[in-house]
């Protein structure tokens, strides 16, 4: 072994905790977005906070669970501390400030006003802490005439031009069934936080914090394509082809001979060519309009006729294994037991096993990326209402037992 490679191997072992070591997230939001930022924090090694009304977060009861624990809350709330406080009391709303006073980050989606009200505003609270960085999640930002509005992920999925987009060409605009703006925003909420530390931290930030304004509606529309350019320079709106793409062909769901689902994409020419000679249509490549993705798409009833013809003559394993043989794109569309049951899934452990106090081994989504010398970790699923109440009232604001046993008598904790 050289030197280097038993320093790197150092190296990981010693930086396993993650690269946002010693940031500490005070995260008092609730469903969904600004709690997935939170989550990603944790997973790279901040120690996160979960602020929850004594009441607990809506997020514990929604969707499926087991012997009355919820299991999206088990995956979301992984990695923080759970701690229990009335913010709209004057008590619960100086020991948010105590807690603050020492933290990096605060993560809030409160609608526009309501921290101000409590006296907890990012203005007051950067009074105290000069370097706090605070996420402001919103369904459509702190400013202009829709802020004030309440808002759901579903909403910015319909403004956003995505539902208007998805869908059958002749059937109505589609949502989809998961909180696909919510997760959107929260990868780009963490994304925004280290940023901001990354600048607080720089000579040229000077040791201070800032505020970010997130809403829902502005990610989804940052991923949705070229779509306000093209308006603006053609005049043109696109609208709903099922699972064609106006930008290359084929591009589809097909159906196997077995009755199993495959998708195709053939972005590039040349992986194109190499399906429909495949798919014993070499004459179709010599077209003249062929070698052109947008020319390609026209034509996407004759390539998929041709395309799917194939495909529903042959099993699974037979397609498969002929797109894999000539260097062409397909995948199998899986359900969620045939995606945990992947070779390729289980060697990269895109699905793991966390052990759980409530419900022993549990398997949830694993790390969305993969860092070799500080890769982060889930070091525990979310945990009970008020669970470290006690922990963290001593150990960050020194509150005895007594203290703390008043504050929850009195509904504070």
């Amino acid at each position: 072994m050289t030197q280097n490679s038993h320093d790197d191997r150092v190296d990981v072992v010693r930086e396993a905790h993650g690269p946002l070591h010693g940031i500490r997230v005070i995260d008092i939001s609730t469903v969904y977005a600004a709690p997935i930022t939170a989550m990603l924090l944790g997973d790279f090694g901040a120690e996160v906070i979960k602020v929850e009304h004594p009441t607990g977060d809506p997020a514990r009861t929604h969707g499926v669970n087991k012997d009355g624990h919820g299991l999206w809350w088990k995956v979301i709330a992984r990695n923080k501390k759970c701690i229990t406080l009335d913010l709209s009391t004057p008590e619960g709303q100086q020991i948010l400030r105590d807690l603050v006073a020492d933290a990096d980050v605060l993560v809030e989606n409160f609608r526009p006003g309501v921290l101000e009200k409590w006296g907890l505003g990012p203005d007051r609270l950067q009074c105290l802490n000069p370097g706090l960085i605070t996420l402001r999640v919103t369904g459509f930002g702190q400013t202009g005439p829709y802020a004030e509005r309440r808002a759901f992920g579903t909403l910015a999925e319909a403004m956003s031009g995505f539902a208007h987009q998805t869908g059958e060409e002749d059937g109505p605009p589609t949502l989809p069934p998961f909180g696909l703006a919510d997760g959107v925003a929260g990868i780009t909420g963490a994304f925004g936080v280290t940023a901001a530390l990354y600048h607080r931290d720089s000579p040229e930030g000077h040791g201070r914090g800032q505020v970010i304004d997130l809403s829902l509606l502005e990610p989804l529309v940052g991923i949705l394509g070229p779509g306000p350019s093209a308006f603006d320079q053609l005049g043109t709106v696109a609208g709903r082809q099922g699972n064609r793409s106006p930008n290359n062909a084929p591009r589809n769901t097909y159906r196997t001979g077995d009755g199993r689902w495959v998708a195709v994409s053939a972005s590039a020419t040349s992986v194109a060519e190499r399906v429909m000679r495949l798919v014993g249509r070499s004459d179709i490549v010599d077209e003249p309009w062929f070698g052109s993705a947008g020319d390609r798409s026209r034509n996407g009833d004759l390539l998929d006729d041709a395309v799917a013809k194939w495909i529903a003559a042959r099993p699974l394993h037979e397609v498969t294994a002929e797109f894999e043989r000539v260097g062409a794109a397909l995948a199998p569309v899986y359900d969620v037991e045939q995606l945990m049951n992947d070779p390729h899934v289980l060697a990269r452990e895109s699905i793991t096993t966390v052990d759980d106090e409530d419900l022993g081994p549990l398997k949830m989504q694993n790390l969305m990326l993969r860092m070799l010398r500080t890769p982060g970790a889930i070091r525990f699923p979310g945990r009970r209402l008020g669970q470290d109440n006690d922990r963290v009232y001593r150990e960050s604001l020194g509150l005895d037992p007594d203290r703390i046993a008043e504050l929850r008598h009195k509904g504070v904790l």
